[in-house]
């Protein structure tokens, strides 16, 4: 198993910038592809970007696409998204989640473990 924990949530006004981190443990990280997802109140939990185990494949929701960026670095165990240009229909609780597949998938049935959460809240 592998155990996920996001990072790097916090207040930041339309047109800022935030990176979220998720740090995995373990040594198998590079075995599972890996999706971040968001929840915002009184919505269902929506994919936003997933990469797959070696990085060589980035996918977005299209609500993104162009201001978000996924990485990871499997040296270190960890995923980044950078998120630019927010808005505020970004705000949400952000969720990373880990993928035993080597496809990537974008719905959150496929993925296997997910990490607590970390809070974006976009002002105007």
């Amino acid at each position: 198993q592998v155990q996920l924990v996001e990072s790097g949530g916090g207040l930041v006004q339309a047109g800022g910038s935030l990176r979220l981190t998720c740090a995995a443990s373990g040594r198998t990280f590079s075995s599972y592809a890996v999706g971040w997802f968001r929840q915002a109140p009184g919505k269902e939990r929506e994919f936003v970007a997933a990469i797959s185990r070696s990085g060589g494949s980035t996918y977005y929701a299209d609500s993104v696409k162009g201001r978000c960026t996924i990485s990871r670095d499997n040296a270190k165990n960890t995923v980044y998204l950078q998120m630019n240009s927010l808005k505020p229909e970004d705000t949400a609780v952000y969720y990373c989640a880990a993928d035993f597949s080597r496809t990537v998938r974008t719905t959150t049935e496929a993925y296997d473990y997910w990490g607590q959460g970390t809070q974006v809240t976009v002002s105007s």
